[in-house]
């Protein structure tokens, strides 16, 4: 408790360090310290909290598995097929890391790896409280037969009941039983057949029960496609790392590898598409050529036998030595306009999804670079229609590609026949100039070289066939996977929720923040004045001192009590007489003592600050003004008789209303008396000023208990007959809002030489 010296100034008095910052923490401190009991309680339960949360919540865990996905771009597979690149066998399409991830997470694919691994269906175990999922430690094992039409829609959820080594019970979501089976019987359900047996590698022959539950595939797989992710490990890498959550680890393990392998087999799939589309052209090319090859040889058989010759090409070998090369460069050149010719009609009658044969064309021009550009667009579009609709912005902008691509391959082969023609009539110009030279050669001669002739065209284009017909058997048999496994999926062995670290460590904060809420809510919403910094940073007043709440049942302070309120009282009848300096010598020291409202404690302040006083043997009259609601009579035994009935004579002495204190040899009180009809007229009458300065000659001091300043106007009335103020303010009872009346009777000077004490602290 500070002892305040009220001399200063009001300029001081402002100055005083109420807003240290160091001061205003360690009471804010001190505020929450208090209620440390509720805190450590309120701990306790969070953890509590916490702790049943764990217990009782399912954990879940993270698969994550890395691949390397085949991109050109940022470099993708090994290189162990390159010993085929010569051969052209390899020019798989590019792939994009971006666009690969795309078909990894689409909805179809992760369906098909649902429906595989039969992730529709469920097992559960129920505990008193939770209900877990099993999976590598399933009780039993069960078989699908016939899925119905149904099957993959409709949810539905059985219990497999065990009650002996080879029998069980199958209960129905209500509870209903329907029926008991031998372990390894075939049961007929409403939307499939199943049979159950126990687990291989159950060993114990306890009951049990399972609940068996037979969710819709769709929404399985948005659950999947939901918990999975796939991220790029860096920017310039193709390395991605595909994770999964899942309550059962080794499910989601299972999960990721199946999906990469699904996906890997579809990617083989879709690239092989191109070479069997092409094996089947080539394949009916070799057919009808070699029923060609046929006549064409018979036809040879014919001439000779007709002609009767044996060797025409040694006869006339000698007349065709300069023409030989012309026939050479005129069979390549028929060739290659018969391959185009067929090509030609085949781009008249394929769709926008067909692919076109490659490696058949001439290498003359872009022809073949554009058949490979078209197979590109056309496996990419197949593998984009498969997770997107017709409406995609992707599969149209692809189709008008393709559109683009068939008008370009058409003309390309136009442009390349017509080159071909015009080097066929050459080729031509030019062997009928040597027939000239050698016109001596026999009529049979000419005719068996066009017969010849013929048959090479046929012989070399089915030799050509068969030649691509085996590259593209090498090509199926060594076409790539899109991505490589680099580390297997493998799970977290502490799941990834909840974390307890973090849950206990939540719990902890949560536990200090919620009494630290309700005690910051209850000072918030609590307007009460608090304690002496509350006063001080809304006032300018002189502090005489705060007077804690009374520790013993003494209501008056005797010349032993050592209570600490007894000490506040002798405070600030120190720091009062800083405040009385100014009264002349000879003359009482009148001291007003006044609240805001009432129970505020100014009877108690007056009367124990007189009896303080009385005990330094001064003379001490107190006088009780507050006439409309007197409470001398609660701490001092007096008569009904009193001031206000001096006031109401005309010839009587006051001396005959004052009565001396029992106990106290120097202590005297002037009662308030019985309660007038009119306090008001009362106390405006001169006889009062009279009677004070009647009284102050007589006495050392005076203390004066007055009205409410707030409530009537009494003691507005009087307070010119006071030396000084003692303005009384409870703790935790006058509105902060009712501070700003204290200080307009400050500063408009209402209340002289005015000071302000703090009760029940």
């Amino acid at each position: 408790m500070m002892e305040s010296h009220p001399s200063l100034n009001k300029e001081t008095q402002t100055q005083t360090p109420t807003n240290d910052d160091s001061l205003n923490l360690r009471e804010q401190l001190e505020r929450y310290l208090a209620h440390w009991k509720w805190f450590v309680l309120s701990v306790l339960l969070c953890v509590a909290v916490a702790f049943a949360y764990l217990r009782y919540t399912i954990p879940r865990y993270k698969a994550s598995s890395t691949i390397l996905v085949k991109d050109e771009r940022k470099g993708g597979l090994p290189s162990e097929l390159s010993a085929f690149d010569e051969l052209g066998l390899t020019k798989a399409l590019k792939s994009s890391v971006d666009n690969e991830i795309e078909v990894i997470k689409s909805y179809t694919l992760i369906e098909t790896t649902v429906k595989r691994l039969n992730f529709n269906i469920a097992f559960y175990t129920e505990g008193m409280v939770k209900t877990v999922e099993v999976y590598e430690d399933n009780p039993i094992q069960l078989q699908v037969f016939d899925p119905g039409e149904h099957f993959y829609t409709k949810p539905r959820n059985y219990t497999v009941k065990s009650f002996s080594p080879d029998k069980y019970e199958l209960l129905a979501a209500d509870g209903k039983s329907m029926g008991t089976y031998k372990f390894g019987a075939i049961v007929q359900l409403e939307h499939c057949k199943i049979s159950v047996k126990p687990h291989e590698k159950r060993t114990s022959q306890a009951d049990f029960a399972v609940k068996v539950s037979f969710k819709r595939l769709a929404d399985v797989a948005l659950s999947f496609r939901g918990n999975l992710t796939i991220t790029p490990v860096g920017k310039n890498t193709s390395v991605v790392e595909l994770g999964m959550t899942h309550p059962v680890r080794q499910k989601a393990e299972d999960f990721l590898d199946k999906l990469i392998f699904i996906y890997n087999e579809e990617a083989i799939a879709d690239k092989s598409y191109i070479t069997k589309n092409t094996e089947q052209f080539i394949k009916h090319r070799i057919d009808l050529i070699s029923e060609e090859l046929g006549d064409v040889e018979k036809n040879v058989e014919k001439f000779l036998t007709e002609n009767r010759l044996t060797d025409v090409v040694s006869e006339s070998g000698l007349y065709l030595q300069n023409s030989a090369l012309y026939e050479k460069q005129l069979i390549e050149t028929e060739t290659q306009l018969s391959i185009v010719a067929s090509m030609i009609e085949y781009m008249k009658t394929i769709k926008i999804d067909d692919l076109v044969p490659i490696n058949i064309i001439p290498v003359e021009g872009n022809t073949s670079a554009l058949i490979s550009e078209h197979n590109q667009l056309v496996l990419e579009l197949n593998r984009i229609a498969k997770g997107g609709t017709a409406k995609n912005t992707a599969i149209i902008n692809l189709e008008k590609k393709i559109e683009g691509l068939n008008e370009n391959i058409a003309a390309s082969l136009q442009t390349l026949r017509n080159s071909l023609l015009i080097r066929k009539r050459d080729l031509e110009f030019q062997r009928n100039q040597n027939t000239g030279r050698i016109s001596q050669v026999p009529r049979q001669t000419r005719q068996f070289r066009d017969v010849e002739r013929q048959q090479q065209i046929k012989e070399s284009l089915y030799l050509y066939l068969l030649q691509k017909r085996e590259e593209i058997a090498i090509s199926l048999a060594v076409t790539p996977p899109n991505v490589k496994v680099i580390d297997s999926a493998r799970s977290s062995a502490a799941p990834i929720s909840p974390k307890r670290g973090m849950v206990f460590m939540g719990a902890f904060i949560i536990g200090l923040l919620l009494p630290a809420a309700v005690v910051y809510g209850r000072e918030m919403l609590d307007t009460k004045v608090k304690n002496r910094s509350d006063v001080e940073q809304k006032l300018s007043i002189p502090f005489l001192g705060d007077i804690p709440r009374s520790e013993s049942e003494d209501e008056i302070i005797s010349a032993n009590s050592r209570s600490s309120s007894a000490e506040a009282i002798r405070i600030v009848r120190t720091n009062l007489e800083f405040l009385l300096t100014q009264v002349p010598e000879g003359q009482a020291r009148t001291v007003f003592v006044s609240s805001t409202l009432p129970k505020e404690g100014k009877t108690f302040v007056a009367v124990n600050l007189a009896t303080t006083i009385a005990l330094s043997q001064k003379k001490v009259l107190l006088v009780g003004l507050d006439i409309r609601n007197p409470k001398l009579d609660r701490y001092i035994k007096l008569p009904s008789k009193g001031l206000t009935n001096y006031l109401s004579t005309k010839d009587d002495s006051v001396e005959n209303y004052i009565v001396p204190v029992e106990g106290h040899d120097c202590l005297w009180v002037l009662p308030s008396g019985v309660i007038p009809p009119n306090p008001v007229e009362l106390l405006m009458n001169p006889r009062v000023e009279r009677l004070f300065t009647e009284l102050k000659a007589k006495f050392d001091y005076i203390i004066v208990d007055t009205a409410p300043v707030s409530v009537v106007t009494d003691t507005l009335l009087i307070a010119k007959n006071a030396d000084a103020f003692i303005y009384v303010m409870r703790a935790n009872y006058l509105d902060k809002r009712l501070l700003k009346l204290a200080d307009s009777f400050y500063r408009e000077k209402k209340l002289p030489n005015m000071s302000i004490v703090l009760n029940d602290t």
